[in-house]
């Protein structure tokens, strides 16, 4: 929990390395405004505050995300979160308060309680436990009914998954990717999140569902002269015929995305 020091409370956590790229987290944008429950949670606010936490050395996909969800919401307002000061300077020039605002902060969430926070490749870099207690930190500092979207992408957001939790804990799992890109649904490995990413190994549910998903998408081999996304369409729709909770149907299966139940990764 956050320590309070002359009334404020102490930023908490270590800054990213600060890479970012225009669109990179654009697949988990579309995710966001096309989710039922995101946009359940952002119409019914009474103040739809945004968290963008971590959002590196410039303010692109504060900016993108803002925008994005103007789509669900007009009155919709983003904070950008970063720990670096030089970073929070460097974005105060496409600052447009309330809509869009920037200010220093960590896990703690500068005192902001958002309904809906999206923390994406910020906790790449610690150790599995302290991931554990940075989500529990963040759950705390939510609105009543908030979300919390945590996840990793690589440099130019081709490859995704990330995990949606509420105030219950984690309640699904996405895995999201140009399939062009994939030789098979396994190179989503490595940008698990880290909850995940060190459980990859035989025995672990996470471990299971890959190794599902490419037999799924071997079987789906013969959907390749459609093109890679006719393909994993087809290894998904085998994925949920073989009894894994996958919650989204074909519409989002064609963006290249599968969403399942936690359930599907958790012992």
């Amino acid at each position: 929990m956050a320590r309070l020091a002359a009334g404020r409370a102490r930023a908490l956590g270590a800054p990213t390395r600060g890479t970012t790229n225009p669109n990179r987290l654009r697949r988990v944008d579309r995710w966001l405004v096309g989710s039922p429950q995101v946009r359940a949670a952002l119409t019914g606010a009474a103040d739809p505050l945004v968290v963008d936490l971590g959002y590196g050395a410039t303010p692109i996909t504060t900016v993108e995300l803002a925008a994005r969800l103007r789509a669900v919401r007009a009155d919709v307002r983003v904070l950008g979160l970063e720990i670096d000061p030089a970073r929070v300077e460097a974005a105060r020039p496409v600052a447009d308060p309330p809509r869009l605002d920037f200010r220093r902060g960590g896990f703690e969430l500068a005192g902001a309680r958002p309904v809906l926070l999206r923390a994406f490749n910020v906790l790449r870099q610690y150790p599995e436990a302290e991931s554990a207690s940075a989500w529990a930190t963040m759950l705390d500092r939510l609105a009543p009914g908030g979300l919390l979207v945590e996840g990793t992408c690589d440099e130019i957001g081709r490859r995704c998954t990330w995990v949606t939790l509420d105030a219950d804990g984690p309640r699904t799992i996405t895995l999201a990717c140009l399939p062009a890109g994939l030789e098979r649904p396994s190179d989503l490995a490595e940008r698990l999140p880290k909850a995940l990413i060190h459980r990859n190994v035989p025995g672990e549910r996470v471990h299971d569902l890959l190794t599902a998903l490419d037999a799924c998408w071997a079987t789906a081999a013969p959907f390749a002269p459609f093109g890679p996304r006719a393909r994993w369409v087809e290894a998904v729709r085998l994925l949920a015929a073989g009894g894994w909770p996958v919650l989204d149907t074909r519409k989002r299966w064609r963006l290249g995305e599968v969403t399942l139940g936690w359930s599907s990764v958790s012992a």
